[in-house]
């Protein structure tokens, strides 16, 4: 691609000679050299830019076309799922609906099968089993009332109904439960509502009781009776004055019968007795309302003695507590706390109250009683009965 210049007076006079052309600079070769490179890079870039053009059209082209595609799968994909969702719903409930048939059959193959159990055995084996039931429920019983009765009374029926079977098969089991029958009877159980009752009058004699605090009139410490000193000097000047009316009638009559019967002698020795009873009488009451105004009380616990007056209330209050707290625990079979609550109140009982009065005594004698019958008493297992029992199922 090499362009010649023609000059114009050449053009002109083609044939007159033309001088020697000049020779070309060395610049200008450079800059057309420049010129074509530079065209040649720049028609290089706009071909790579246009190619790079129609390949981004193209990547933009299948771009469209799959995100088209992938919504089209997505939408497709997203209702085969509501379906497959809606079939496994619909699979999940016809499941449960087949377990809880499959379940229905297999209790009602059970009650079929322990019915025909029960119809096959035989009058022996639904002997053996209605016994044995009975005692193990009369041994439920037993453990939560602490009762031997129900044992007892199924020990009776089982005996009663062996009796009327009348099976030889069956005679050691009968032997088996007439020796429990005795063992059983062998054991004293707590009478709870026996014990229940002495704590409640026990809890209600708790007001009536005196304290060492409050005085309480003079008594004998053993009797609970006025002084055996005082009845004894009360009674000496009241014999003394029998003895000297006795002896003033009979001198009376003496003297009648010496000067004539003198009645002025039997009129002065009447008033002198009248007289010497009322003094004995007064001089004795005298004496004991003075013997009243001191007491003298040994006392082993002197803070019982210096109790407040408002302090008795709280004092009989807490006493209460402890026995109603025995109370329940006897009601619910716990013997070791009931004994403990029992030790407390005979030791409150002791210490803040007078142990000469007949009340204290009573109540003291109840709480005793109640307290050496409040043990734990087991009652025993009808053991011989059931190993029969097995014996004869095997």
């Amino acid at each position: 691609m090499s362009e010649t210049t023609t000059p114009v007076g050449d053009a002109a006079s083609p044939n007159k000679s033309s001088p020697p052309p000049s020779p070309p600079r060395p610049g200008a070769t450079l800059t057309q050299a420049g010129v074509f490179v530079v065209g040649l890079v720049a028609l290089l870039g706009l071909g790579l830019a246009w190619q790079s053009q129609q390949r981004l059209k193209q990547v933009e082209q299948e771009l469209v076309r799959r995100q088209d595609t992938s919504q089209t799968e997505a939408n497709l994909a997203r209702e085969q799922a509501r379906i497959a969702q809606d079939l496994s719903r619909d699979t999940a409930a016809k499941v449960a609906l087949l377990d809880a048939r499959l379940a229905e059959v297999s209790v009602q193959r059970d009650q079929l099968e322990s019915l025909m159990q029960s119809v096959s055995r035989s009058r022996d084996e639904n002997v053996v089993g209605d016994i044995e039931a009975s005692l193990r429920v009369a041994m439920q019983q037993g453990v939560i009332t602490g009762s031997a009765e129900p044992l007892v009374a199924a020990l009776h029926q089982a005996e009663d109904r062996l009796g009327r079977y009348k099976q030889p098969r069956l005679d050691g089991v009968r032997r088996a439960v007439s020796r429990d029958l005795e063992r059983v009877k062998a054991v004293s159980v707590v009478d709870v509502s026996t014990l229940t009752v002495k704590l409640d009058e026990v809890v209600r004699q708790i007001d009536d009781l005196p304290l060492l605090a409050v005085a309480q009139p003079g008594r004998d410490p053993v009797t609970s009776q006025p002084n055996r000193a005082e009845a004894g000097a009360a009674s000496t000047p009241r014999a003394a004055a029998h003895a000297r009316k006795a002896s003033g009638v009979s001198a009376g009559a003496g003297a009648s019968g010496v000067a004539g019967g003198d009645a002025d002698a039997g009129w002065w020795s009447r008033v002198w007795d009248q007289a010497g009873e009322r003094w004995t009488t007064l001089s004795g009451e005298v004496w004991r309302e003075a013997r009243g105004l001191l007491r003298v009380t040994r006392i082993d616990h002197p803070e019982a003695a210096l109790m407040a007056p408002e302090q008795a209330f709280f004092l009989r209050e807490n006493l209460k507590l402890r026995l109603l707290n025995a109370r329940l625990a006897l009601l619910s079979r716990q013997f070791d706390t009931a004994q403990v609550d029992l030790r407390e109140a005979q030791a409150m009982l002791d210490r803040y109250f007078d142990g000469r009065s007949r009340k204290l005594s009573t109540t003291v004698e109840l709480l005793r009683q109640v307290q050496g019958q409040s043990r734990q008493v087991v009652v025993p297992r009808p053991e011989d009965t059931l190993t029969a029992l097995n014996a004869v199922a095997r």
